[in-house]
């Protein structure tokens, strides 16, 4: 152990005297500026890699005298400018062979572009940046041009990754699903539109939140979610206990078509939402509170005590407030029926709100939209990165699926049990 330590200094001392001495021979300028040594290492290396690669394609390594079994041999190299993860472009010399059957696999034949360089686009583009917002960013880091066409294949890309994902097989068992549609401005036949972007989220057996899919129409409406939720039942679900939706007319009947258990329940998110953009900022704590009060309720009656109540204190300045959850109230209902812990689930759940919030904040440097194919990939790359945090159960997720098994069956282990 104490020979495999020394080594371990050693081997530590020896790097640190190798800074020591390219830090003494250069400044940092030579060392990360545009043709600076990291990037002539890296060329090196990278060029080193190639040849060994050929190497073992040949069976023998560059200037060996061993007997060569093949015909086919060295010859020469080809000149190939590459982009690097850093966004930088390289130069290489690129190994070849008489029978040209050379795949180089650390950049292959038509390949112009590290992988990394690839992901640092579509990161960027992810974050709501147009492609010429892309192009100076490039060119301002990197010193590197890149055309609007490569930015575009580059993110064309992730077209391929979509269309598995969309197809993939869901679980059996949602215990809660949110579907919710976001309106954005598209061209269709030269003509400028507002676009729905429909969404659905559910929390799986673990409470765990997952975006089960995404899709496009020209309008919102009661019978293309019928065919969302169709899909999904083709994907393998088979059943949801509650349904949170907005309050487009139709929808608990194109839902219970296809699921006639669940519970189709009007999102309470979307209530306050709706309702708080009525109100004044120096009122909006204050009448969010008093809202509170009526979703919070242990009851319906006592509900109704508490949105009568919100009448008599805000009607002479928003009565349109009390209007719009009197008018809703039938959706709101199935909520009280609900236990305690499951309502609390449901009402603290902001799911919706946050990926709406994240997806306005993409999409409002975008403007128009060419395409379809062009919303797509950006609510994809949105909700993706998104979904990243989405790594824990929500909070107290534990007490409300007890309450969903008493509900609806022992669900868990009867999945569990399947799945064997």
């Amino acid at each position: 152990m104490a020979k495999k330590i020394e080594a371990g200094v050693r081997s530590a001392d020896i790097n640190n005297k190798l800074v020591e001495e390219i830090l003494s021979q250069s400044n940092p300028k030579e060392l990360f500026g545009k043709d600076g040594l990291f990037q002539q290492l890296k060329k090196r290396l990278v060029e080193r890699i190639l040849e060994d690669e050929l190497s073992h394609e040949l069976g023998y390594s560059r200037h060996s005298k061993a007997s060569k079994q093949d015909s086919n041999r060295r010859n020469g190299t080809s000149e190939k400018t590459v982009i690097d993860d850093s966004g930088q472009k390289i130069v290489l010399d690129i190994p070849r062979d008489r029978d040209n059957s050379f795949e180089p696999q650390l950049i292959p034949k038509g390949v112009r572009r590290f992988t990394g360089f690839d992901d640092s686009v579509i990161s960027l583009y992810a974050r709501g940046m147009t492609m010429s917002e892309i192009q100076s960013h490039l060119e301002e880091m990197y010193h590197t041009e890149v055309s609007k066409e490569l930015i575009s294949t580059i993110t064309d890309g992730v077209m391929e990754e979509v269309i598995i994902w969309q197809a993939r097989a869901l679980d059996r068992i949602y215990p809660i699903v949110y579907l919710d549609c976001i309106m954005v401005k598209a061209r269709d036949n030269n003509i400028v539109i507002n676009k729905a972007v429909y969404l659905v989220i559910g929390i799986n057996i673990e409470g765990k939140k997952e975006l089960l899919g995404i899709w496009i129409s020209k309008n919102e409406g009661s019978k293309f979610w019928m065919q969302v939720v169709s899909e999904l039942k083709n994907r393998g679900v088979e059943q949801i206990y509650v349904a949170c939706v907005d309050g487009l007319k139709g929808f608990r009947d194109a839902i219970n078509s296809v699921f006639p258990n669940t519970i189709v329940q009007l999102c309470i998110v979307h209530m306050v939402r709706n309702s708080l953009k009525y109100v004044s900022y120096k009122n909006l704590k204050e009448v969010a509170a008093d809202l509170k009060q009526i979703y919070t309720a242990n009851n319906e009656n006592m509900a109704n005590l508490a949105l009568e109540e919100f009448a008599k204190k805000w009607d002479s300045k928003y009565p349109v407030i009390s209007d719009i959850w009197i008018r809703n109230w039938s959706g709101i209902v199935p909520f009280f029926a609900f236990p305690k812990e499951i309502r609390k689930v449901i009402y603290t759940t902001n799911t919706i709100e946050s990926v709406n919030r994240q997806i306005r904040k993409i999409i409002k440097n975008k403007g128009v939209f060419p395409d379809d194919k062009s919303i797509t990939k950006i609510v994809y790359l949105a909700l993706k990165h998104a979904a990243k945090k989405w790594t824990m159960p929500i909070k107290e997720w534990s007490l409300a699926l007890n309450q969903f098994e008493i509900l609806c069956g022992n669900f868990k282990y009867e999945l569990l049990e399947n799945d064997f």
